[in-house]
């Protein structure tokens, strides 16, 4: 008698000899992410229009204060903070963990570990968030940037996120691919520091505060490295991934990978106290801060080169791949904003642009165009695959791009621009200050009409995700993939 047939989830490495298996095996990986996968993404999309309409009430706030002022819960010192824990937490950190599921079981080759346990963690993630943002509105903000959700929010956090750490560890320990990708050193990475940054910050500025002008270093440590080595090392992770998956060829160079990681993961975490150059801190640790800042030219410039001579040859798919027009966009935005960072460490460059809207424009170009817009990419190809079902239309995906490519180029330039004029004449001391601040309206008005621009793409992503999960009975266009044959649509967007 023949050996009975192993199931798809037993299937080493070695024994898919035929690519039809290969593709029924990833079917079933993908089958088996679909429940806590759509979980966090549809959460996650809440949180995003629940924090585009806080920032445009604060955005027009700045230019109108007479807006809403009647509600105390509506006042620009609640809404903003509001506005930045519902897209930290809600949005972005939601969908990088999305990402990261997704990414972990495809590399590692095995199907979603406990999938009931993610979708628990997800359900107390939203949950404390939710308190958390409740809380801020009513008042019991913290008042730390980046730490604003107040204290009996954050533990439910903690303990979802502990969940979410457990499963990446066992799931790379039960891996049956044995070679350890590029992607999965920076989700590894991200899944490892985010506790120790978090956890830290919480002792250090809320639990049991520090005394004096320490709560300042390690309140501008930890916001500036939960972009760096959180944000970051997903947002590379999946731009590794997600730009040879679709072109069809391997990374550039390997050597490249070893030196972009190794050197963002030495220098990233000196960080942050060059934002307190001028402030009442010893000498040496801004120094340092500013020399780490000006090292970060290594991996940047690294992962660009790496990036751009991956893509290199096949830059013609950007009209026809969602994934890769978003992903390409975002990577292009991490080298942008790294070496606005680089300029914004130096000491007679800070002095100009430091309390000015500069800043704002600097955290938009990391925060939205470099890793919000890599994840709208990596949920373009992730989305089809997991539902079985195709993005049910063209003309909504491009408005999506191009809403919130104009609008992040609305923001970000002349915000940059106007902080730049604004912080020259902060350091004229024949100008008057309510001078200065008038001179801030036109940048400020525009400001807002980008936020509706974003806004306008985010809708128009929340109506194209309700149409496709909307049309549960039966396929209703050719599939993008036949997951198990892995023949493809020509009109498949996602891929």
């Amino acid at each position: 008698m023949s050996a009975p047939a192993k199931p798809l989830s037993a299937l080493m490495p070695g024994d898919v000899s035929d690519e039809h298996a290969k593709r029924a095996l990833l079917a079933e990986i993908d089958a088996s992410c679909r429940v806590p996968l759509l979980f966090f993404f549809v959460s996650a999309l809440a949180w995003l229009l629940v924090g585009t309409a806080l920032a445009l009430v604060s955005s027009i706030k700045l230019h109108d204060p007479a807006f809403l002022a009647e509600c105390p819960w509506l006042t620009f010192g609640r809404v903003r903070p509001a506005h930045l824990n519902a897209v930290i937490y809600g949005w972005a950190s939601q969908t990088g963990i999305g990402v990261t599921l997704w990414l972990m079981c495809r590399l590692c080759r095995v199907p979603f570990v406990a999938p009931g346990l993610a979708t628990v963690a997800a359900l107390f993630w939203n949950l404390g968030l939710s308190v958390g943002i409740v809380g801020i509105l009513a008042g019991d903000s913290t008042s730390i940037e980046w730490l604003e959700l107040p204290r009996y929010a954050t533990p439910i956090l903690f303990f979802s996120y502990a969940l979410i750490a457990v499963w990446g560890v066992i799931t790379f320990r039960l891996r049956r691919e044995r070679h350890l990708y590029v992607s999965q050193w920076y989700l590894l990475a991200a899944l490892l520091w985010f506790p120790w940054l978090y956890a830290t910050a919480q002792i250090l500025l809320v639990l049991e505060p520090a005394r004096g002008v320490v709560q300042g270093a390690v309140n501008w440590w930890f916001a500036h490295n939960v972009l760096g080595l959180w944000f970051t090392p997903i947002g590379l992770g999946a731009i590794y991934y997600f730009i040879p998956k679709v072109i069809g060829r391997p990374i550039h160079s390997y050597y490249l990978s070893v030196l972009g990681f190794w050197s963002l993961a030495l220098f990233y975490n000196w960080n942050g106290l060059h934002h307190l150059i001028g402030g009442p801190l010893p000498a040496w640790m801004i120094t340092v801060s500013i020399v780490a800042s000006v090292m970060m030219l290594i991996p940047v410039i690294t992962v660009a080169i790496n990036h751009h001579f991956t893509m290199r040859g096949h830059f013609g798919k950007l009209k026809h791949s969602p994934t890769l027009r978003f992903v390409v966009f975002g990577a292009v935005c991490y080298t942008l904003t790294s070496l606005q960072g680089v300029a914004n460490s130096l000491r007679g460059y800070s002095e100009i642009v430091h309390f000015t809207h500069h800043t704002v424009a600097h955290a938009h170009l990391g925060v939205y165009g470099f890793f919000t817009m890599v994840m709208f990419g990596a949920m373009y190809y992730i989305l089809p695959r997991i539902t079985g079902r195709e993005w049910p239309s063209l003309g909504l995906v491009s408005l999506h791009f191009w809403a919130c490519a104009i609008g992040l180029a609305l923001y970000v330039g002349p915000l940059s621009i106007g902080g730049i004029l604004q912080g020259l004449a902060m350091n004229d001391a024949t100008k008057p200050f309510a001078d200065v601040v008038a001179g801030t309206l036109p940048y400020l008005k525009l400001r807002t009409v980008a936020g509706l621009l974003l806004g306008l793409g985010h809708v128009a992503f929340v109506a194209n995700l309700v149409w496709m999960l909307c049309r549960v009975f039966g396929p209703y266009r050719q599939p993008v993939v036949d997951l198990i044959t892995g023949n493809e649509s020509p009109a498949a967007v996602g891929k």
